[in-house]
């Protein structure tokens, strides 16, 4: 299981990993836009170019990751609510106990189900105010 921090920016995501990248070095392993998701012709206007997913490698067990939270689609990104501890299980079967065990009294915002990306991933605020994503990249 691996654990990555995970930040949340109001429409510079990649002007800060652009400025990560610099300070750190190496390559993104993934950047993906809102514009690459199903039904992106629905997004709301100024939405489409922003990082719905950027992944920078910092060593061979950390991987810094981020996306833009558009106040258009309702997000409110203020110190606090931009940081998430990104776990990757092993199993779907570790995910779901992660899952179920550290949103119990806690706030679910993506029940953890198969995405579009490949990935069964799911998101929360636990009962303590800390933010958690659970995704198992499935091969």
């Amino acid at each position: 299981m691996k654990f990555n921090p995970y930040l949340n920016f109001p429409g510079t995501a990649e002007d800060a990993f652009n400025f990560y990248k610099s300070v750190f070095g190496g390559d993104f392993l993934m950047v993906q836009r809102f514009k690459n998701m199903p039904d992106a012709d629905k997004l709301p206007p100024g939405v489409a170019q922003m990082i719905m997913h950027i992944s920078l490698p910092l060593n061979n067990d950390t991987i810094l990751m981020g996306s833009d939270a558009p106040a258009q689609m309702g997000f409110k990104v203020i110190a606090g609510n931009n940081n998430y501890i990104s776990v990757s299980p092993d199993s779907r079967e570790q995910a779901d106990m992660l899952f179920n065990g550290l949103s119990a009294g806690g706030q679910v915002e993506m029940p953890i189900a198969d995405t579009f990306w490949g990935a069964y991933f799911g998101s929360f605020t636990d009962k303590f105010g800390t933010k958690w994503m659970i995704n198992f990249q499935q091969s």
